[in-house]
């Protein structure tokens, strides 16, 4: 509806990269749901609790995103070159993602995760849905302690800034009109709880989904370089649109082709 409002206001191409901003950064948010779950796992987290976790989460996802799109802003439109290095970053993360497609993201050895135990005082037991109680400590002394339903809400948002560091250069690569870069990656992530809900239980269907996001990272990335290159201002919108379904189609379809069998027999 959103898009609509953006094609009868602004013109059809802000639309069609409105259109694919929002589909690269919720295609991407498909990662996060792969680590919410897991975070949510580790920290054995009861669904009741986890809309709270994550309603939370996404206040704090807008606030970070928008102050990382602001700075991004800035940087675009004082230094125009600063676009090269956030294309060569993509190209570069996308070719990592794909060579790291198969490794398991364990919290065990997150230093991130052993940082925040050590700064903050965390309780061995949920409290229901509240992220602090207060408790006893060695010596008797009651202070405040924050619970694990905490922790993973901390966990979170540290995992939402490392995705970031992906989805904001590749939604400045696609263009760099701030309220079409800002609209677009707010209204993907207002979607991240129920995404997250609707996919959570199905996550091992989307395995090869990592490598369509690989290709789609390169796409982004490489055809700031190409349309430099061949004298173009950029690459037409409709394009880049078509280029991204296509991709994404690609890398859901392969997944679920290849997961059939395992999910039959569940």
């Amino acid at each position: 509806a959103f898009g609509g409002w953006v094609w009868w206001q602004l013109g059809a191409a802000p639309a069609l990269q409105y259109v694919t901003g929002f589909v690269v950064e919720k295609s991407l948010a498909m990662d996060n749901v792969f680590v919410i779950a897991m975070i949510f796992s580790y920290f054995a987290i009861p669904r009741q609790y986890q809309h709270r976790v994550l309603f939370w989460g996404v206040l704090g996802v807008i606030v970070l995103r928008a102050i990382m799109i602001g700075v991004g802003a800035t940087l675009v439109e004082r230094f125009g070159w600063v676009l090269y290095i956030f294309a060569a970053f993509l190209i570069a993360t996308g070719v990592k993602m794909w060579l790291s497609a198969d490794e398991e993201y364990d919290l065990k050895d997150s230093a991130a995760l052993r940082l925040v135990r050590r700064v903050l005082p965390v309780t061995d037991a949920l409290h229901g849905d509240r992220f602090f109680v207060r408790a006893a400590d060695a010596a008797g002394k009651a202070k405040w302690l924050a619970t694990p339903l905490f922790l993973s809400l901390v966990m979170v948002e540290i995992v939402d800034v490392v995705f970031a560091v992906d989805s904001v250069p590749a939604i400045f690569a696609i263009t760099t009109d701030p309220f079409i870069v800002y609209t677009s990656n707010i209204f993907a992530i207002l979607g991240l709880r129920a995404l997250y809900f609707a996919l959570a239980a199905m996550v091992h269907r989307f395995h090869y989904l990592k490598y369509a996001l690989a290709v789609l990272l390169v796409f982004i990335g490489a055809k700031i370089f190409v349309a430099d290159a061949f004298g173009l201002a950029k690459i037409p919108p409709a394009v880049s649109l078509s280029v991204t379904f296509a991709i994404l189609a690609a890398g859901v379809g392969w997944s679920l082709w290849k997961t059939r069998d395992a999910d039959q027999k569940s």
